[in-house]
Parts: C-alpha cells; structure tokens; sequence
C-alpha cells in the first residue's frame, strides 16, 4: 500500500498523492506526483513523473521525468468482441450471479498487454493509449490522439488513429540523448545542469555533458 504525504514532503523525495485518487498495486519512484481522482492500478511510475487530474492508467508501465496530462487514459479497456456478447457479463459474471467465477483468463489476456513508456515523454489532455503501445524515450502524444500502434523516440504523434508528425531532434541528436541518459542522472547533477537545459540548444548541453 502507498502512503499519503504532505507536499512539504517532495522536497525530500516523497511521492505526493491526492486523497482523491485510487491506487492499487502501485508503484511509485521519487518526486512522483499523483493528481485529483486519477486512479492508477497495478501500474508503475518512474521517477519525477506526474499524472494529472481525472487521468486513469491500468497495466502500465510509465518512465522517468514523463508528464502524462488530465484525462488520459492508458491502456484503454478492451471488451471480448469476438465473443457472442462483449458485455463484462460474461468476463465478470461475478458481479451478477452468486457462485460465478471472474474470468481469469480473459484478465490474465488484459495484463499481458502491458503498455510502456519511455522516460521524458509527454502524453497530451484527453489522449487514449491503447493495450500493447509502446511509446519511445522523448515522444510527445498530442491533446485527443488516439495511439494504436508503436511510438519511435521523440517522434511527435497526433490524430485519431496517432499518425507521425515530425521529430522533435534531427535523428543523430536523438541518438546522443538517448545515449547520454539524463533521466538517470542523481538528483544533485541534475540540480547543476538545470540552468544549461534551460538556456542550451541540445546540441550544446551535449557537447558540454558527453563524456
């Protein structure tokens, strides 16, 4: 079970959870940020992440310094279509007749589908990700997009299906930041580069901190 803190106590690494939200089998990193009434189950979020207001994520396995906006939904709930009827009557027969056993099978189905996202990335208001996405280190999900199918690193997506847009970086420097792996970093030398990754094009900040 995860504990509810104060905000007095992120300054020390504590994550902060709204006494509005729902968690489950969660887990959760250093200076993690849970918002107002997301539910969060049997997921996990890396370090510096947040998850905004209203959000809900299931089976999802999310990075480090990622911002997953409000109202976003991940690893959006699939129904047996191919079943004679799709209704949760018949995956949780449970809720409706005594004696009648979840469905373990079709649960077990929905947990394999695990979604997975990269560090650094950003999941715009209202974006649905759908079971088994993966999505790259540094991508961006805009507002509304619905992602169907896989995200490269730093590639920008958008539409309903998520269609690519551009890269955020020419394809070398997405490599070198890949390669450099900031996100890793301890949090007193990201202290000291925090003023370079506000006033260095990328391309300087990886000429400085390379090697």
């Amino acid at each position: 079970m995860v504990k509810r803190h104060s905000a007095s106590a992120t300054r020390e690494g504590e994550p902060k959870i709204h006494p509005s939200a729902v968690l489950r089998e969660a887990k959760l990193g250093r200076f993690t940020e849970i918002k107002e009434r997301v539910q969060f189950i049997d997921s996990e979020l890396g370090d510096y992440s947040y998850v905004e207001r209203h959000s809900e994520a299931i089976y999802t396995t999310i990075g480090k310094f990622t911002a997953i906006a409000s109202d976003v939904r991940l690893n959006a709930l699939e129904h047996p279509i191919e079943r004679v009827s799709q209704h949760k009557i018949t995956y949780r027969p449970n809720e409706y007749f005594l004696h009648a056993k979840l469905d373990s099978g079709f649960r077990e189905k929905r947990r394999k589908a695990r979604v997975e996202i990269g560090h650094d990335v950003w999941i715009g208001h209202g974006a649905i990700i759908m079971p088994g996405v993966r999505i790259g280190h540094g991508a961006v999900v805009a507002a509304g997009a619905i992602v169907t199918s896989d995200v490269e690193p730093h590639a920008i997506v958008a539409g309903v299906p998520a269609r690519f847009l551009r890269w955020r970086f020419e394809p070398d420097v997405s490599v070198r930041i890949i390669a450099l792996a900031w996100w890793d970093w301890e949090h007193d030398r990201l202290a000291e580069a925090i003023e370079d990754m506000q006033r260095l094009p990328p391309v300087d900040f990886l000429a400085k901190y390379e090697g």
